[in-house]
């Protein structure tokens, strides 16, 4: 396994100039701008100015920037950047280019990608543009990298990450939760047991809105450090449900955003060819209202929910679908559409 920088080393213009040295990005007597970008909770994110070029560097935490105590092994960031190759092998312009990798300093160089060309998809839900061609492309190229990698075994041993995706996937959001619903923590933890046992197709591990570029060839997905080798009903289901807490953020949007719920969910079972489409839909309409409960009682609350009132109403139907399980995606939107009377 990779060796990630010691701990102790922090991550400041020096450090990052010495590993472009290394990679092999400047030479020895240039000194890159180097300065740290806000908004990642799991990572050291830097944009560095060069001349006639920007990039971002990018090193994982080991304790994640979030009120309740989540630590994880720095090492997801080796598997980060070996996501982002296996993926741009499958779909060159699903990823951002890659610059090189410095294992001795436990971080990877890509290229900036202009938000003006880009704009993070999350912006666009944000401010009610919530358009299904772009949840379609999200689901397709989802698909597409999850068909090409099924049943691959050099890949599930290059991405034999329990450890990490555990660490920051499966206790943070299920088992903590199952602390939180002590009267649903069977089926809480068994959620977690079952995903955890699955191994079918390379999984992202974050396909959320804050980590997708739509970009002028479709979306771009960003910050892989949860790549694992298992279950693919996980990216589905956790992309699907940033849609329905969206409905919390924009009101005005909520018919918007189940329609691109209902776009990407589509798209993306349409297209699955390594196992029957019933099956896994089964396991992403059943993991889904435990990880839309998470959002609100997990160790990672999404941040735009904050009202009593709203943090009621996703308890109320999360409890209800983890205590009656559903197999179809289309009853867990139903059911949210109720509660919000669209």
């Amino acid at each position: 396994m990779t060796e990630a920088v010691p701990l102790s080393q922090t991550l400041d213009d020096n450090a990052i100039a010495a590993a472009l040295l290394r990679i092999g990005l400047i030479g020895a007597n240039e000194g890159p701008r180097c300065r740290p970008l806000e908004g990642g909770v799991s990572s050291d994110i830097w944009l560095v100015d060069l001349p006639g070029r920007r990039l971002c560097v990018k090193r994982a935490l080991p304790r994640l920037k979030v009120a309740q105590l989540w630590e994880a092994p720095v090492a997801r960031n080796h598997h980060e950047y070996a996501w982002f190759e296996v993926a741009g092998r499958i779909c060159p312009d699903a990823i951002p280019p890659l610059l090189g990798e410095d294992p001795e300093a436990g971080l990877f160089a890509m290229e900036y990608l202009d938000p003006a060309q880009y704009p993070l998809w999350k912006h666009q839900l944000r401010d009610g543009h919530a358009d299904p061609a772009t949840a379609a492309a999200v689901g397709a190229r989802l698909a597409q990298i999850h068909d090409a990698t099924a049943g691959d075994r050099d890949i599930a041993r290059t991405f034999a990450t329990n450890e990490n995706f555990y660490a920051i996937r499966l206790e943070p959001y299920l088992i903590a939760t199952a602390r939180a619903h002590p009267d649903l923590a069977g089926q809480l933890r068994a959620l977690a047991e079952t995903t955890a046992a699955a191994r079918l197709a390379l999984v992202h591990g974050d396909v959320s809105p804050k980590n997708i570029l739509v970009g002028p060839q479709g979306p771009v997905f960003l910050d892989a450090e949860c790549a694992w080798y298992g279950d693919p009903a996980f990216d589905l289901a956790f992309c699907l449900n940033h849609l329905l807490l969206k409905c919390l953020l924009t009101p005005r949007a909520a018919s918007a955003f189940l329609a691109c719920f209902d776009r990407l969910a589509g798209i993306y079972l349409d297209a699955v060819e390594w196992e029957p489409r019933a099956e896994i839909e089964a396991r992403a309409a059943r993991l889904l209202p435990g990880l839309f409960l998470a959002r609100i009682d997990g160790k990672s609350p999404v941040e735009y929910v904050t009202a009593e009132s709203d943090k009621a109403r996703v308890r109320r139907v999360a409890r209800a679908l983890l205590a009656a399980p559903v197999e179809r995606l289309s009853a867990v939107r139903t059911a949210w559409a109720q509660e919000l009377g669209v």
